[in-house]
C-alpha cells in the first residue's frame, strides 16, 4: 500500500468505530524514546522515520508534528503523500491539541492506542477538552489492525550485567529504591521506563535496536521485586541471578492481574509519564498514587565511581576507533570512492576492533555537506553523498561497550571550505568551549547553564533548534534524564557524577552543518564563601579538526583550552595506534 492507502484504511476502520480523530504517537507501551520495529507504528503510516513525530489524522486530513531537528527531513519524506507538516514550537503552526480543539465538536470521539499513550498525555488531552464533550477512545490501536506484515517482537535472550561494570548489585539498588520508598511513605513502586528497569536489575537484552534493554515492567513493594518480561528471553543463568538478587520473574501481560491485586489504599509511586494509560487504569481504584519523576531516574543518573571508571574506558577505546576512522578517511577520500554509506560501514569495522564493543549506541549520522544541516539526518540509498576533498563532513556516532555508552560529534574538513564555513565551525568551537569550561554554583541546572553554549551563537545571529546536551547511559540508552542542557525549563539540579553530552552546532540548509561534541562528568570543585562550585571534566577524546579554525577568532584562553585538550588527546590515544596513525594524530593535536 502507499501512504494514502494506508490512511485511507485507517479512515475507514475510523468511520466503523466511530471515531472522528485518530492519534498516532511516537512510543511504545513504556514511552521509549527508540522503540522496537514493532511499534513503528507512526513510522508506518506516515513514512516520516525520524524519532519523534505525532500524527493526526481525520476523515478531511491528515498531519504530521515534528521538531525543528527533522524539519528538512519530514519535508522530503511527506513529499508525494496528502500529510502536511507541521512545525513544533515555530510561529503560526498550532499544537496538535491546539489544531484538534478547534476541529472537534461536541459530541465527537479522539481515539488513541491506550497502551503507547502515557497517563499523563491523556489527562492533559482531558484537560485541554474539558469544555468540549469528547468521547475518548483508547482501545483501539487501529495501525496495528492494518499493518501488513507488522514486525514481530524480538525473542533474543536478556544477559547479566556484571558487578565489576555496574559497581552494585541489584539487592543493592533495590535497598536503595526501598530507602526512598520508605522516605516518601509508599508502599509500592510501579516502574515502566526499560532502561530504569535493566539497570535497576543488573540485566541489558537487544529488544530495541542500539538499546540494550529487554521489554518489561517492573514492581517493588517493601519485600517483593517482579520483573513482567516474555520469560522465554530469560534462560536458567539469568533467572537464577534475579532470583538470588531478589527479583521474582512473571509473564509480561501478567502485569495488569498483579497491579490489580495491588493492597487497596496503599500508596502507589510512579511516574505518569512512564506509565501507559491502559496499565494505570489496572491500579484499584481506593489506592492513592503519586506521581513523580522514578525513584531510579535520579539514581541511575548520578554515576557511582566504578560506573564513571569503566566509562572513561569505554571513551578510551572509542577514541582509538574514531582516530582510526579520520585517519583512513584523510587517506583514502579522492583516492579511492568513499560514501556516507561506506564511511558509517568503515567506522563500524574500527569499533568492532575495540573489546567489549556490542553495538552502535544509536543510529550513525553521517553527513556530507548540506546533509548536515540536517540535524538527525540518515544516510540511505536514496541518499548517500559522495564525500570529497572539499566542504565538512560530520559524523555523530557512539558505541556500546559492556564498561559503558558512548556518544560523541567531530565534523571533519575534507578539502577547501568558505570563509562562512571556517567562522560557523569556530563559532561552534567557541561555543562548546564556553559551555565545557565553565565553573558553576552548586545549584545550577543544565537549564539554567544552557545559555553559555549558545552565547558566542547568538552574538552572531544564530542559534540551534535543540537542546546542548543529554545525559548518557551506562550501557543504556543514549540519551538519559533526568538531567541535560535546553532552553526548555529543567529544575534537576547538576550533581557530581551525571554524565552528560556538550553539542552546540550551527545548520544551515542546503548548505552546511557543523557540530562539536564532548561529553563530560559533573565534579565538585573549589569551596569558597559563595559556597561549592562545580565544573566539567571532559572523558571524551578525539582531535578538533585545526582546519576548520579561524585562528584570529579565538581568545587566548580559548587557544590554551584547546591545545590542552589535544595534548590529553595524544597522550591518552597515541600507545594503541600505529606508527603512521600516531604521526598523523601528532599532526592533529598540534599547538595552536
Amino acid at each position: 500500500m502507499t501512504i494514502n492507502q494506508r490512511v485511507n484504511k485507517l479512515r475507514e476502520l475510523m468511520k466503523d468505530r466511530g471515531i472522528t480523530a485518530y492519534i498516532v504517537n511516537t512510543a511504545d507501551p513504556h514511552q521509549s524514546e527508540y522503540v522496537a520495529d514493532y511499534y513503528k507504528g507512526r513510522v508506518w503510516i506516515s513514512g516520516f522515520t525520524g524519532s519523534a513525530g505525532t500524527v493526526v489524522i481525520t476523515q478531511e486530513e491528515a498531519i504530521l508534528w515534528t521538531d525543528g531537528r527533522y524539519f528538512i527531513q519530514a519535508e522530503n519524506q511527506l513529499a508525494g503523500s496528502e500529510y502536511k507538516l507541521f512545525k513544533m514550537r515555530i510561529p503560526g503552526f498550532p499544537t496538535y491539541t491546539e489544531w484538534l480543539k478547534a476541529k472537534l465538536n461536541d459530541g465527537d470521539s479522539l481515539g488513541f492506542d491506550g497502551k503507547t499513550f502515557s497517563e499523563s498525555s491523556v489527562e492533559n488531552l482531558e484537560k485541554e477538552f474539558k469544555e468540549k464533550k469528547i468521547k475518548f477512545v483508547d482501545e483501539f490501536d487501529l495501525v496495528g489492525e492494518i499493518w501488513e506484515e507488522r514486525p514481530r517482537l524480538s525473542k533474543e535472550e536478556a544477559f547479566l550485567h556484571e558487578i565489576k561494570y555496574t559497581g552494585k548489585t541489584g539487592r543493592e539498588k533495590i535497598e536503595d529504591v526501598r530507602t526512598e520508598m520508605k522516605n516518601r511513605g509508599v508502599d509500592y513502586f510501579l516502574l515502566g521506563s526499560l532502561d530504569d528497569i535493566a539497570w535497576l536489575y543488573n540485566i541489558r537484552g537487544k529488544d530495541v535496536e542500539n538499546n540494550p534493554v529487554i521489554i518489561s515492567y517492573g514492581l517493588i513493594s517493601m519485600d517483593k521485586a517482579y520483573l513482567f518480561t516474555d520469560k522465554d528471553k530469560i534462560n536458567a543463568e539469568v533467572e537464577t541471578f534475579l532470583n538470588e538478587n531478589g527479583v521474582e520473574v512473571a509473564e509480561y501481560e501478567e502485569v495488569a492481574d498483579y497491579v490489580k491485586a495491588i493492597d487497596k489504599n496503599s500508596k502507589v509511586f510512579l511516574d505518569k509519564n512512564k506509565i501507559n494509560r491502559w496499565l494505570y487504569k489496572s491500579i484499584p481504584s481506593e489506592c492513592k498514587i503519586i506521581s513523580e519523576t522514578n525513584i531510579t531516574t535520579k539514581l541511575k543518573g548520578i554515576k557511582n565511581p566504578t560506573e564513571i571508571e569503566n566509562q572513561k574506558n569505554a571513551y578510551l577505546k572509542d577514541g582509538v576507533a574514531l582516530v582510526k576512522f579520520f585517519h583512513w578517511l584523510d587517506k583514502n577520500v579522492g583516492n579511492i570512492p568513499v560514501t556516507e554509506m561506506s564511511a558509517q560501514d568503515k567506522l563500524l569495522e574500527f569499533r568492532k576492533e575495540q573489546e567489549d564493543f556490542i553495538e552502535p549506541s544509536f543510529g550513525t549520522i553521517s553527513a556530507y555537506k548540506e546533509n548536515a544541516a540536517m540535524m538527525h539526518y540518515s544516510a540511505s540509498e536514496n541518499s548517500n553523498a559522495e564525500i570529497k576533498k572539499e566542504g565538512l563532513y560530520l559524523v555523530d556516532s557512539g558505541g556500546q561497550y559492556y564498561d559503558g555508552t558512548t556518544d560523541i560529534t567531530r565534523t571533519m574538513v575534507m578539502g577547501p571550505i568558505t570563509d562562512e564555513e571556517k567562522r560557523d565551525f569556530t563559532l561552534t568551537l567557541k561555543a562548546h568551549i564556553n559551555l565545557g569550561n565553565a565553573r558553576f554554583l552548586y545549584g545550577a541546572t543544565g537549564h539554567s547553564l544552557d545559555v553559555l553554549a549558545r552565547y558566542p551563537l547568538w552574538q552572531e545571529g544564530i542559534d540551534y533548534k535543540c537542546g546542548t546536551g543529554h545525559g548518557v547511559g551506562f550501557l543504556l540508552n543514549v540519551h538519559e534524564g533526568p538531567h541535560g542542557f535546553a532552553m526548555v525549563a529543567n529544575a534537576v539540579v547538576l550533581e557530581a557524577g551525571m554524565i552528560v553530552t556538550i553539542e552546540p552546532g550551527v545548520y544551515k540548509e542546503g548548505s552546511h552543518g557543523v557540530r562539536i561534541e564532548n561529553v563530560a562528568v559533573v565534579q565538585e570543585d573549589i569551596v569558597t564563601d559563595s559556597g561549592q562550585f562545580m565544573k566539567f571534566e571532559t572523558i571524551s577524546f578525539v582531535p578538533i579538526d585545526l582546519e576548520g579554525i579561524d585562528v584570529e577568532l579565538l581568545t587566548e584562553n580559548e587557544r590554551t583550552w584547546l591545545n590542552e585538550y589535544h595534548k590529553d588527546v595524544f597522550n591518552k590515544l597515541s600507545s594503541y595506534l600505529n606508527d603512521e596513525e600516531r604521526a598523523w594524530l601528532k599532526e592533529e593535536t598540534r599547538s595552536i
